[in-house]
Order: C-alpha cells, then sequence, then structure tokens
C-alpha cells in the first residue's frame, strides 16, 4: 500500500477523536458535579456510603451481582419502571456520585435494585434480606457460603436466622450472616434514591391544540 502509513495515521485521529469525544466529552459535561445542597432541609444528597454499607457495594461488586441486576430507572416511555416500583423518578448521574465502582448492570434477570433501600409500600427488612440470600428462590441461587453454621454456645446469636424444613440447621446449631453476608445487606438497604434533584425531574411536554381548534385556523 502506497498510502499505508497515511492511512494508519488517520486510523489512529479517528480512533483519537472518538475517544476524546466520549471520555472528555463526558468528564467536561460530568467531571465538575457536586452534591445537590438543598436550603430547605439544610442537607446535601446524595449522602456518601459509609461503614458496612461502603464495603458491601465491594461484596455486590465481587458477586457479580451487576450481572443479573441494573441500578439505574429508566424514564418513562423508555420502559415501565416506575409502573413497578422500581423507583419514583428517573436515574440521574448524580445518583452516583460518591459511588467508586457504579454498578449500572448488564442486564435485568432480576429486578432492578436502585432503589431498593426506598421500596414502598416498606422496603425489605434486614431477616428478609438474610433469608432470601441464603435459600435462594427458583430464580435466584443461594449464597448458603456467606453464612456460618456455627454451635450454639449459651444464648443463641440475634442474627441467626429463623429458618424451618430442610433449611434449618441440626439441632445444637445456628445459621449466622458472616461478615459479607452483613456488609451485603447494609449496602443493599442503603440503596435509596428517593430525592428527587432538579434534573431528574421530566421535561415538560408542549400540550398541543386540540384538532377542531387547529382546523378553524
Amino acid at each position: 500500500m502506497k498510502n499505508g502509513p497515511l492511512f494508519l495515521v488517520g486510523l489512529f485521529l479517528s480512533v483519537l477523536i472518538a475517544w476524546s469525544g466520549i471520555v472528555l466529552g463526558s468528564h467536561a459535561q460530568l467531571g465538575r458535579q457536586t452534591p445537590f445542597f438543598d436550603e430547605g432541609d439544610g442537607v446535601a444528597y446524595p449522602a456518601r456510603q459509609m461503614g458496612l454499607a461502603a464495603r458491601g457495594q465491594l461484596v455486590y461488586a465481587d458477586l457479580g451481582c451487576a450481572s443479573c441486576h441494573t441500578q439505574q430507572v429508566r424514564r418513562p416511555g423508555f420502559g415501565n419502571d416506575q409502573g413497578r416500583g422500581w423507583g419514583e423518578r428517573q436515574s440521574v448521574a448524580r445518583d452516583y456520585l460518591f459511588q467508586t465502582r457504579p454498578q449500572l448492570g448488564a442486564s435485568r434477570f432480576g429486578p432492578d435494585l436502585t432503589n431498593l433501600g426506598g421500596r414502598k409500600p416498606q422496603p425489605p427488612t434486614e431477616e428478609a434480606l438474610y433469608r432470601f440470600l441464603y435459600e435462594g428462590s427458583p430464580t435466584h441461587p443461594p449464597y448458603a457460603f456467606l453464612f456460618e453454621n456455627l454451635p450454639i454456645a449459651g444464648e443463641v446469636s440475634s442474627l441467626a436466622l429463623k429458618l424451618s424444613g430442610t433449611s434449618a440447621p441440626a439441632s445444637g446449631r445456628q445459621i449466622v450472616p458472616g461478615e459479607r453476608a452483613r456488609t451485603l445487606v447494609a449496602y443493599l438497604r442503603n440503596l435509596n434514591t428517593v430525592y428527587d434533584y432538579p434534573e431528574s425531574r421530566p421535561l415538560p411536554v408542549e400540550q398541543k391544540a386540540p384538532a377542531k381548534e387547529e382546523a378553524k385556523k
């Protein structure tokens, strides 16, 4: 090829321009975003995840939960996420401000978890989440390896699962969530995006005049 070097230079520039538009353009648009301070509440949103919840996100990522669950509520017209009770508004970039590894997800074999800790009429309890993780369901594998089967020494642990049937431990033993299970549940219960940012509100739709009035004009 006579123009081989020129072709390679052109190819490199095309990739560079595309990369600049996607990466640098996105950073210029969103990289300087800051928490939204609500003067009425005197609080900045979103809040930074702390303690167990912050460590739980690492467990969530390590288990690959994003392979089956998303954390992004679509706006009306792009799905029925709000109708399913997954959130009262669309997700926006500010929701992920303090997340070092946003778990947007790849597909939805399971429900979206963006607002699990703020579900209405009532979010799942800590005990319900522990039991679900331990026992699983027809569409969700059990994560029994996150729990410990311990002998009962004196009193039963306050965290011991109340199990029955085939899931119940042997006599004199108890199933207690391990450290990874506790941090994961703390993270899931901390997922709450109920605050309504200005940019999360849908754009107003222009009202069209009735067909009869337009015909008269």
